[in-house]
């Protein structure tokens, strides 16, 4: 992994500010019951989602010294056999809070902020998140990952409701270039290639599956360092997440 702590949760706090600014004033009546770009999940399930990410981070607990962690790689690696059950909590959760969906997300925010201030004070601690125990970095960052994925996510479906208006872009651009940059070292550290970023958000949608895999939209979304080397395919390694 390449990102601190710091810069992790700065990247953090930055795409939640911008995210949650965007749903106040976009997510209304008139597209939150519209279908998502996830199947199954309407706007506002994915809205209710993003305090179920949140709370994620709250609900981490420091472990004994000399515990081996997971890597990015391995954590973001439990998410796809998770796919369903991941769907069916968020809606059951949606409907749950269907009366203050914005009141759930910032109270599930300020208790994972909380969280990390105080789980930072031991300096980057490994500890036990939901699917294993994770340094406080690696949790820091698969959030700020799942928070750009997920606002990417919204404003793709939003754009898609007819007569709705997206307003702008709820995706924080640092966040992203981080996200990008981090779904590539786990490409890379698998394959030994030397590669780079050349267009964040595509990296990210192919990255995270939201981008069907081709082979041209890959070599425009990321390029080898050197001038003789080439992309080469990563049709079994994508999607990452």
């Amino acid at each position: 992994m390449t990102a601190s702590l710091t810069e992790a949760s700065t990247a953090l706090h930055d795409q939640w500010d911008l995210l949650r600014r965007w749903v106040v004033e976009v997510v209304d009546d008139s597209v939150g019951d519209a279908p998502s770009v996830l199947e199954g999940w309407t706007v506002t399930a994915l809205v209710a989602h993003l305090g179920r990410a949140m709370d994620a981070l709250a609900a981490c607990s420091p472990l004994p010294a000399g515990t081996v962690p997971l890597t990015l790689a391995e954590y973001l690696g439990t998410y796809a056999g998770r796919a369903g059950d991941i769907a069916e909590t968020t809606r059951a959760l949606a409907a749950q809070v269907a009366g203050d969906p914005i009141g759930w997300i910032d109270d599930r925010a300020a208790a994972a902020f909380a969280a990390l201030d105080a789980l930072t004070a031991a300096g980057d601690p490994v500890v036990q998140a939901r699917r294993g125990p994770v340094r406080l970095s690696t949790m820091t960052v698969s959030r700020v990952i799942e928070l750009v994925v997920h606002a990417d996510d919204l404003f793709v479906s939003v754009r898609r409701v007819p007569g709705a208006g997206a307003g702008p872009d709820p995706v924080e651009p640092r966040a992203l270039d981080l996200v990008a940059r981090e779904l590539l070292a786990i490409v890379v550290a698998r394959g030994g290639w030397d590669l780079e970023v050349t267009d964040a958000r595509a990296w990210v949608r192919l990255a995270s599956g939201r981008a069907p895999y081709d082979v041209d939209a890959l070599a425009a979304a990321i390029a080898p360092r050197w001038t003789g080397d080439s992309v080469p395919d990563l049709g079994r390694m994508l999607p990452v997440l």
